[in-house]
């Protein structure tokens, strides 16, 4: 079976062949794993009927290359470890067009800018499973822990410290037996430990037992952010300044308006281009964060605690831009139409999910594209930022 092309998701889209399947099955579109186009490869289709299981790769790719981890194929959070870095860039640039031209039926023919990062030790972020007394991820499509017994590649040098020191106490008696997942954040010098996944509740004693932070100061060229442990920020810690660059416009204004502000990491440098800002966040935690960063960077930015809809439905005042980062779900048909009705002179959305993408850009009508950039905050992974700058036609 020939692999045509790597698709979102982290497989590579193949068809059976007729001498390989039965007649009724013969051409039908199957996605496998760990495979790269141009390869000859042997699957099991089983009784999924999308999703195959990789045999053997009877004829590698000259792209093809040895994974950094020995964990690539077990455990579930990399996809793409068998490909040059180089590679994986240019194919999710192709994706990301792909997606759009699918899904969004935009066909956006100019240049799509690229922001890479180094592939290895990137994520200042991650959550990991507990079983068994071993910590480790997922296999992929499954509940098995696959443990991790030294150092995760793509985890920053803290991270991996923070991890080897969470494995020691697993054997301690005073590590709580109903703890199943812990999230572990760092800006290389303190550690934020989060249960993610446990039977009860757990004591303040266990968190200062791991000597975790309630609250972590994460620096950046904009000044610290304050991200407390219900709060999110980004988790790949070499492209933090670089995404809010390639978000925010070069020329500023009067008004501006942050949707799904976070802690600020978008807000408070739009303070220092717009004479007002708004800052809109809907969560308790990263709300009350947002405030204190604002507050200690001297930042005019005005923050909001509510939801995107609520707040867009009482605004009447256009704003001269608008910068959106939503969740993976996108910004949403009532949000999508409140932008419509406000018709800001432009809009820049930064997603972390092409298909969302392509359906929120599939419903701006009205705006054309300026520029659209992949950032590849997730190396070795099918996972991609884009940030699309908007300007109303």
């Amino acid at each position: 079976m020939l692999v045509e092309k790597w698709v979102y998701g982290g497989e590579g889209l193949a068809r059976l062949a007729p001498q390989g399947a039965s007649q009724e099955h013969a051409g039908r579109i199957v996605l496998v794993p760990y495979v790269l186009p141009g390869e000859t490869v042997r699957i099991d289709v089983g009784d999924d009927e999308v999703h195959a299981r990789l045999l053997e790769v009877l004829t590698p790719a000259p792209e093809r290359v040895d994974p950094p981890c020995p964990l690539f194929t077990i455990c579930g959070g990399c996809h793409y470890q068998h490909a040059p870095y180089e590679y994986q860039v240019a194919r999710k640039v192709e994706i990301l067009r792909e997606q759009l031209q699918r899904v969004g039926k935009i066909k956006f023919e100019g240049e799509i800018g690229v922001i890479a990062s180094p592939p290895l030790g990137y994520r200042n972020r991650a959550q990991f499973h507990i079983a068994g007394g071993k910590i480790g991820y997922l296999a992929a499509r499954s509940h098995e822990l696959v443990p991790v017994e030294g150092e995760c590649p793509i985890c920053s040098p803290r991270l991996n410290q923070a991890l080897t020191e969470m494995r020691a106490r697993l054997s301690d008696p005073r590590f709580p037996r109903f703890v199943h997942s812990v999230e572990i954040f760092t800006n290389e010098s303190d550690v934020q430990i989060n249960v993610i996944e446990a039977e009860h509740a757990v004591a303040r004693r266990f968190y200062d037992w791991c000597e975790s932070k309630q609250a972590i100061d994460y620096p950046t060229a904009f000044g610290p952010f304050r991200v407390s442990s219900r709060s999110f920020f980004q988790v790949n810690r070499f492209l933090v300044e670089k995404l809010v660059e390639a978000a925010l416009p070069e020329q500023g204004g009067e008004s501006a308006l942050d949707l799904y502000a976070g802690v600020g990491l978008f807000a408070l440098p739009m303070a220092g281009r717009f004479r007002s800002v708004t800052a809109v966040e809907s969560g308790s935690s990263a709300a009350h964060d947002l405030e204190f960063n604002a507050s200690r960077a001297g930042a005019a930015a005005k923050v909001e605690q509510a939801r995107v809809e609520d707040y867009l439905a009482t605004l009447q005042a256009t704003p001269e831009f608008v910068l959106a980062d939503p969740p993976r779900a996108g910004l949403g048909k009532d949000v999508v139409a409140h932008l419509l009705r406000l018709a800001p002179p432009r809009v820049t959305i930064v997603s972390c999910d092409p298909a969302t993408l392509a359906r929120d850009l599939a419903g701006l009508s009205g705006y054309r594209i300026e520029s659209l950039a992949m950032v590849d905050l997730f190396p070795q992974t099918f996972h991609l930022e884009a940030v699309v700058q908007l300007r109303r036609a």
